[in-house]
Protein backbone atom coordinates (compact mmCIF):
# COMPACT_ATOMS: atom_id res chain seq x y z
CA UNK A 1 0.00 0.00 0.00
CA UNK A 2 1.65 3.04 -1.29
CA UNK A 3 0.51 6.63 -0.45
CA UNK A 4 2.17 9.52 -1.53
CA UNK A 5 1.45 12.58 1.03
CA UNK A 6 2.69 16.18 1.19
CA UNK A 7 1.13 18.15 4.33
CA UNK A 8 -1.78 15.87 4.76
CA UNK A 9 -1.77 15.71 8.76
CA UNK A 10 -5.47 16.58 8.77
CA UNK A 11 -6.03 12.98 6.79
CA UNK A 12 -3.21 10.79 7.09
CA UNK A 13 -4.08 9.26 10.23
CA UNK A 14 -7.46 7.91 9.05
CA UNK A 15 -6.50 7.12 5.45
CA UNK A 16 -3.78 4.56 6.87
CA UNK A 17 -6.40 3.49 9.27
CA UNK A 18 -9.09 2.66 7.08
CA UNK A 19 -6.48 0.92 4.27
CA UNK A 20 -5.73 -0.92 7.92
CA UNK A 21 -9.54 -2.36 7.75
CA UNK A 22 -9.23 -3.40 4.49
CA UNK A 23 -6.43 -4.39 3.94
CA UNK A 24 -4.69 -5.87 7.46
CA UNK A 25 -2.10 -8.03 5.92
CA UNK A 26 -0.79 -5.46 3.33
CA UNK A 27 2.13 -3.05 4.47
CA UNK A 28 1.57 0.59 4.34
CA UNK A 29 4.05 2.83 3.18
CA UNK A 30 4.02 6.66 3.43
CA UNK A 31 6.10 8.85 1.44
CA UNK A 32 6.32 12.00 3.07
CA UNK A 33 7.36 14.65 0.16
CA UNK A 34 8.98 17.13 2.46
CA UNK A 35 5.84 18.04 4.44
CA UNK A 36 5.83 21.46 6.39
CA UNK A 37 3.37 20.03 9.10
CA UNK A 38 3.42 16.67 11.24
CA UNK A 39 2.39 14.38 8.78
CA UNK A 40 5.45 11.64 8.84
CA UNK A 41 4.54 11.62 12.85
CA UNK A 42 0.92 11.19 12.26
CA UNK A 43 1.36 8.37 9.73
CA UNK A 44 3.81 6.47 11.67
CA UNK A 45 1.74 6.87 14.63
CA UNK A 46 -0.48 5.37 12.91
CA UNK A 47 0.84 2.27 12.23
CA UNK A 48 2.54 3.20 9.04
CA UNK A 49 6.31 3.05 7.29
CA UNK A 50 7.37 6.72 6.80
CA UNK A 51 9.90 6.97 4.19
CA UNK A 52 10.60 10.05 2.65
CA UNK A 53 11.80 11.71 -0.58
CA UNK A 54 13.14 14.80 -0.10
CA UNK A 55 13.10 15.58 -4.47
CA UNK A 56 10.08 17.82 -4.41
CA UNK A 57 7.19 16.30 -6.86
CA UNK A 58 5.30 13.70 -6.75
CA UNK A 59 6.76 11.83 -9.84
CA UNK A 60 9.85 11.65 -8.12
CA UNK A 61 7.55 10.25 -4.96
CA UNK A 62 6.00 7.16 -7.19
CA UNK A 63 9.40 6.74 -9.11
CA UNK A 64 11.29 6.03 -5.33
CA UNK A 65 8.33 3.89 -4.15
CA UNK A 66 8.36 1.80 -7.15
CA UNK A 67 12.16 1.42 -6.80
CA UNK A 68 12.49 0.84 -3.15
CA UNK A 69 8.79 -1.50 -2.80
CA UNK A 70 8.95 -5.52 -4.11
CA UNK A 71 5.72 -6.82 -4.05
CA UNK A 72 2.88 -8.73 -5.98
CA UNK A 73 0.45 -5.98 -5.97
CA UNK A 74 0.86 -2.73 -5.58
CA UNK A 75 -1.95 0.01 -4.14
CA UNK A 76 -1.27 3.67 -4.43
CA UNK A 77 -3.92 6.04 -2.88
CA UNK A 78 -3.21 9.63 -2.12
CA UNK A 79 -3.50 10.80 1.24
CA UNK A 80 -6.06 13.48 1.03
CA UNK A 81 -9.13 11.13 1.81
CA UNK A 82 -11.21 11.87 -0.85
CA UNK A 83 -10.98 8.02 -2.07
CA UNK A 84 -12.57 4.85 -0.50
CA UNK A 85 -10.66 2.49 1.27
CA UNK A 86 -13.88 0.24 0.80
CA UNK A 87 -13.68 -0.06 -2.79
CA UNK A 88 -9.99 -0.64 -2.84
CA UNK A 89 -11.13 -4.86 -3.49
CA UNK A 90 -12.25 -3.76 -6.60
CA UNK A 91 -9.00 -2.28 -7.85
CA UNK A 92 -7.08 -5.13 -6.84
CA UNK A 93 -9.15 -8.06 -7.89
CA UNK A 94 -8.53 -7.89 -11.81
CA UNK A 95 -4.38 -7.63 -10.53
CA UNK A 96 -4.68 -10.77 -8.92
CA UNK A 97 -7.06 -12.75 -11.24
CA UNK A 98 -4.31 -11.50 -14.09
CA UNK A 99 -7.03 -9.90 -16.38
CA UNK A 100 -5.02 -6.32 -16.12
CA UNK A 101 -1.79 -4.74 -15.76
CA UNK A 102 -3.19 -1.51 -14.13
CA UNK A 103 -6.35 -0.82 -12.74
CA UNK A 104 -7.64 3.39 -12.41
CA UNK A 105 -10.48 4.12 -9.74
CA UNK A 106 -12.44 6.57 -12.15
CA UNK A 107 -13.63 9.29 -10.16
CA UNK A 108 -16.28 10.46 -12.70
CA UNK A 109 -18.08 8.10 -12.46
CA UNK A 110 -19.30 8.87 -8.92
CA UNK A 111 -18.54 12.54 -7.02
CA UNK A 112 -19.84 15.18 -5.17
CA UNK A 113 -20.54 18.83 -6.23
CA UNK A 114 -17.68 20.38 -4.30
CA UNK A 115 -15.04 17.57 -5.24
CA UNK A 116 -13.96 19.15 -8.65
CA UNK A 117 -13.96 22.16 -10.09
CA UNK A 118 -15.93 22.80 -13.34
CA UNK A 119 -12.14 23.88 -14.78
CA UNK A 120 -10.51 20.71 -13.78
CA UNK A 121 -13.40 18.49 -15.11
CA UNK A 122 -13.47 20.08 -18.50
CA UNK A 123 -9.44 19.48 -18.83
CA UNK A 124 -9.86 16.03 -17.91
CA UNK A 125 -11.99 15.58 -20.27
CA UNK A 126 -10.10 17.51 -23.01
CA UNK A 127 -7.36 15.56 -22.21
CA UNK A 128 -8.98 11.83 -22.50
CA UNK A 129 -10.45 12.61 -25.69
CA UNK A 130 -7.08 13.34 -26.84
CA UNK A 131 -5.58 10.28 -25.76
CA UNK A 132 -8.24 8.26 -26.25
CA UNK A 133 -8.17 9.78 -30.06
CA UNK A 134 -4.14 8.84 -29.87
CA UNK A 135 -4.25 5.28 -28.91
CA UNK A 136 -7.26 4.35 -29.95
CA UNK A 137 -8.55 3.15 -26.37
CA UNK A 138 -11.85 4.33 -24.27
CA UNK A 139 -10.80 5.47 -21.00
CA UNK A 140 -12.65 7.84 -19.16
CA UNK A 141 -10.40 9.33 -16.14
CA UNK A 142 -6.35 9.11 -16.52
CA UNK A 143 -5.80 11.42 -14.08
CA UNK A 144 -6.72 9.68 -10.92
CA UNK A 145 -4.69 9.13 -8.00
CA UNK A 146 -5.97 5.94 -7.15
CA UNK A 147 -4.26 2.77 -8.51
CA UNK A 148 -3.10 -0.52 -8.81
CA UNK A 149 -0.24 -2.47 -10.29
CA UNK A 150 0.93 -5.85 -10.71
CA UNK A 151 4.60 -6.46 -10.38
CA UNK A 152 5.92 -6.49 -13.96
CA UNK A 153 4.44 -2.82 -14.45
CA UNK A 154 5.84 -1.81 -11.58
CA UNK A 155 9.22 -3.06 -12.78
CA UNK A 156 9.44 -2.36 -16.77
CA UNK A 157 7.21 0.79 -16.77
CA UNK A 158 9.86 4.17 -16.44
CA UNK A 159 8.60 7.25 -14.42
CA UNK A 160 10.21 10.29 -15.77
CA UNK A 161 7.54 12.59 -14.48
CA UNK A 162 8.48 14.96 -11.88
CA UNK A 163 4.94 16.34 -10.94
CA UNK A 164 1.17 15.69 -10.84
CA UNK A 165 1.41 14.94 -14.62
CA UNK A 166 2.62 11.44 -13.38
CA UNK A 167 -0.77 10.08 -13.52
CA UNK A 168 -1.27 10.86 -17.21
CA UNK A 169 2.20 9.40 -18.04
CA UNK A 170 1.80 6.19 -16.10
CA UNK A 171 -1.67 6.36 -18.51
CA UNK A 172 0.42 6.71 -21.54
CA UNK A 173 3.14 4.61 -20.64
CA UNK A 174 0.48 1.65 -20.44
CA UNK A 175 -1.79 2.32 -23.76
CA UNK A 176 1.75 2.74 -26.02
CA UNK A 177 3.36 -0.86 -24.46
CA UNK A 178 -0.03 -2.55 -25.17
CA UNK A 179 -0.95 -3.14 -21.09
CA UNK A 180 -4.05 -4.05 -20.10
CA UNK A 181 -5.85 -1.12 -18.49
CA UNK A 182 -9.34 -1.48 -16.37
CA UNK A 183 -11.42 1.33 -14.76
CA UNK A 184 -12.97 0.67 -11.87
CA UNK A 185 -15.87 2.67 -11.06
CA UNK A 186 -15.23 4.55 -7.21
CA UNK A 187 -16.78 7.07 -5.55
CA UNK A 188 -14.82 10.33 -5.32
CA UNK A 189 -15.22 12.32 -2.29
CA UNK A 190 -14.74 15.86 -0.63
CA UNK A 191 -11.76 17.52 1.16
CA UNK A 192 -12.92 17.71 4.78
CA UNK A 193 -12.40 21.05 5.83
CA UNK A 194 -8.87 23.15 6.31
CA UNK A 195 -7.14 20.76 3.89
CA UNK A 196 -6.32 21.95 0.47
CA UNK A 197 -5.13 20.53 -2.73
CA UNK A 198 -1.71 20.55 -4.02
CA UNK A 199 -2.61 20.76 -7.78
CA UNK A 200 -2.05 24.61 -9.48
CA UNK A 201 -4.60 24.54 -12.03
CA UNK A 202 -3.21 26.31 -14.49
CA UNK A 203 0.55 25.16 -13.87
CA UNK A 204 -0.24 21.50 -13.39
CA UNK A 205 -2.68 21.41 -16.42
CA UNK A 206 0.34 23.06 -18.94
CA UNK A 207 2.78 20.29 -17.56
CA UNK A 208 -0.11 17.53 -18.28
CA UNK A 209 -0.29 19.09 -22.00
CA UNK A 210 3.35 19.04 -22.41
CA UNK A 211 3.65 15.98 -21.25
CA UNK A 212 0.91 14.34 -23.91
CA UNK A 213 3.22 16.07 -26.66
CA UNK A 214 5.94 14.58 -25.82
CA UNK A 215 4.70 11.43 -25.05
CA UNK A 216 2.55 11.72 -28.75
CA UNK A 217 6.28 13.18 -30.38
CA UNK A 218 8.01 9.78 -29.17
CA UNK A 219 5.54 7.27 -28.98
CA UNK A 220 3.74 8.25 -31.85
CA UNK A 221 6.25 10.21 -34.71
CA UNK A 222 4.69 8.84 -37.71
CA UNK A 223 1.56 10.59 -36.72
CA UNK A 224 2.98 13.72 -34.64
CA UNK A 225 5.29 15.07 -37.45
CA UNK A 226 2.69 13.36 -40.57
CA UNK A 227 -0.01 16.02 -39.10
CA UNK A 228 2.57 18.83 -38.98
CA UNK A 229 3.90 17.73 -42.75
CA UNK A 230 0.18 17.71 -43.56
CA UNK A 231 -0.22 21.21 -42.38
CA UNK A 232 2.63 22.76 -44.09
CA UNK A 233 2.21 21.33 -47.05
CA UNK A 234 -1.22 22.85 -47.17
CA UNK A 235 -0.39 26.01 -46.36
CA UNK A 236 2.12 25.84 -48.48
CA UNK A 237 0.42 24.51 -51.53
CA UNK A 238 -2.05 27.35 -51.06
CA UNK A 239 0.31 30.07 -50.85
CA UNK A 240 2.31 28.57 -53.68
CA UNK A 241 -1.04 28.63 -56.35
CA UNK A 242 -0.74 32.58 -56.13
CA UNK A 243 2.30 33.11 -58.00
CA UNK A 244 1.79 30.01 -60.57
CA UNK A 245 -1.80 31.59 -61.01
CA UNK A 246 -0.32 34.63 -61.70
CA UNK A 247 2.58 33.44 -63.80
CA UNK A 248 -0.66 31.63 -66.28
CA UNK A 249 -2.12 35.08 -66.73
CA UNK A 250 0.60 37.23 -66.81
CA UNK A 251 3.46 34.79 -67.90
CA UNK A 252 5.76 36.58 -65.50
CA UNK A 253 6.64 35.55 -62.29
CA UNK A 254 5.31 38.09 -59.48
CA UNK A 255 5.33 37.78 -55.79
CA UNK A 256 8.46 36.20 -55.13
CA UNK A 257 8.38 36.51 -51.48
CA UNK A 258 5.03 34.11 -51.58
CA UNK A 259 6.71 32.04 -53.51
CA UNK A 260 9.87 31.68 -51.70
CA UNK A 261 7.83 31.10 -48.68
CA UNK A 262 5.65 28.33 -50.26
CA UNK A 263 8.71 26.77 -51.34
CA UNK A 264 10.76 27.00 -47.80
CA UNK A 265 6.87 25.11 -46.27
CA UNK A 266 6.77 22.71 -49.16
CA UNK A 267 10.48 21.53 -48.05
CA UNK A 268 9.76 21.58 -44.69
CA UNK A 269 7.08 19.53 -44.92
CA UNK A 270 8.96 16.90 -46.61
CA UNK A 271 11.38 17.50 -43.85
CA UNK A 272 9.07 16.36 -41.37
CA UNK A 273 7.79 13.40 -43.28
CA UNK A 274 10.61 12.30 -43.73
CA UNK A 275 11.69 12.45 -39.94
CA UNK A 276 8.39 11.16 -38.58
CA UNK A 277 9.17 7.88 -40.84
CA UNK A 278 13.05 7.37 -39.46
CA UNK A 279 12.06 7.74 -36.20
CA UNK A 280 9.01 5.74 -36.53
CA UNK A 281 11.25 2.93 -38.09
CA UNK A 282 13.33 3.39 -35.28
CA UNK A 283 10.98 2.99 -32.69
CA UNK A 284 10.07 0.34 -33.88
CA UNK A 285 13.70 -1.60 -33.33
CA UNK A 286 12.91 -0.64 -30.09
CA UNK A 287 10.35 -2.07 -29.41
CA UNK A 288 12.10 -5.44 -30.68
CA UNK A 289 14.93 -4.83 -28.68
CA UNK A 290 13.10 -4.27 -25.69
CA UNK A 291 10.61 -7.85 -26.48
CA UNK A 292 14.20 -9.73 -26.69
CA UNK A 293 15.71 -8.00 -23.79
CA UNK A 294 12.94 -9.22 -21.75
CA UNK A 295 13.01 -12.64 -23.58
CA UNK A 296 16.81 -12.44 -22.76
CA UNK A 297 15.91 -12.03 -18.89
CA UNK A 298 13.44 -14.70 -18.94
CA UNK A 299 11.06 -12.67 -18.40
CA UNK A 300 7.25 -12.90 -19.90
CA UNK A 301 5.90 -10.00 -21.63
CA UNK A 302 3.49 -8.26 -18.99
Amino acid sequence: MLIPCFNEALTVKKVVEDFRKQLPHAVIYVYDNNSTDDTAAIARAAGATVRSEKRQGKGFVVASMFRDIDADIYVMVDGDDTYPAEQVSSLTDPIRHGCADMTVGNRLSEFGDASFRSVHVAGNHLVVRTVNWLFGSHLQDIMSGYRAFGRQFVHDVPIVSRGFEIETEMTLQALYRDLVVVEVPVRYGVRPEGSFSKLRTYRDGARVVVKIVDIFKAYRPLLFFGLIALALAVVGVGLGTIPVVGFIRTGKVERFPTAILASGLVIMAMLSAVCGTVLDGFNHRLREMAELVLRANGKPRP
